[in-house]
């Protein structure tokens, strides 16, 4: 079992390195990792991430198979299944570390703010779940928005979806509030940025 902090460590490291170009060449994954993690797999680390295809979590961390368990959603948002996911992951891997991954421009929450300033009724249902979920994060934010603010809005708002999301994981769950007590599993937010490469952790991370 590797402990929340040396995990957080190297995905901080494996993004640095995607971010200045220089990818390990370990990571790529040969037949003989391939027929080792047939009988079975421990994961580091646990993402909770957009499903946006320009976020895929094992990249722009440079890990490989095997490295990650990784459960993308529109939005970043925890329903049941989520939370589910997150449990099964933690308990059967002993995985001590969960990061909630937004990102910058999130569709996902565009969608949302711009739901809330110009409510449609052609919106799916299924859609509608999703902006739901975000909605109650930023209704507050909106309320603040100057006509020349809206990058500035839409930054906060990714970061309140996200910390929205890890509240949800760390006390929504019995299992994972035991294993955070008692276990040493760690609930932390991020955000990617799509300009830059670079995930910055900025809920729940310990200080130094």
């Amino acid at each position: 079992m590797i402990p929340a902090l040396e995990a957080l460590k190297r995905l901080q490291e494996g993004n640095r390195r995607f971010a200045s170009g220089v990818m390990s060449l370990d990571k790529l994954a040969s037949a003989n990792k391939r027929t080792d993690l047939a009988a079975g797999q421990e994961p580091f680390a646990i993402i909770l991430g957009c499903s946006d295809s320009r976020v895929p979590a094992e990249f722009i961390f440079d890990q490989g198979l095997g490295d990650l368990f990784v459960i993308r959603v529109a939005g970043n948002v925890v329903a049941p299944s989520q939370v589910g996911s997150v449990e099964f992951a933690a308990e059967c891997f002993n995985t001590r570390l969960v990061v909630v991954l937004g990102h910058s421009r999130c569709g996902a929450v565009t969608a949302t703010l711009e739901e809330m300033k110009r409510p449609t009724k052609s919106q799916s249902r299924n859609l509608r779940s999703i902006v739901n979920r975000i909605r109650p994060s930023i209704e507050g934010l909106l309320e603040e928005e100057s006509p020349s603010s809206h990058e500035k809005l839409m930054q906060r708002a990714v970061r309140a979806n996200v910390r929205a999301s890890v509240n949800q994981l760390k006390h929504g769950s019995e299992i994972l509030e035991q294993l955070t007590e008692e276990n040493g599993l760690l609930i932390v937010g991020a955000e990617y940025s799509l300009d830059t490469g670079l995930v910055h952790f900025f809920d729940g991370v310990p200080l130094d």
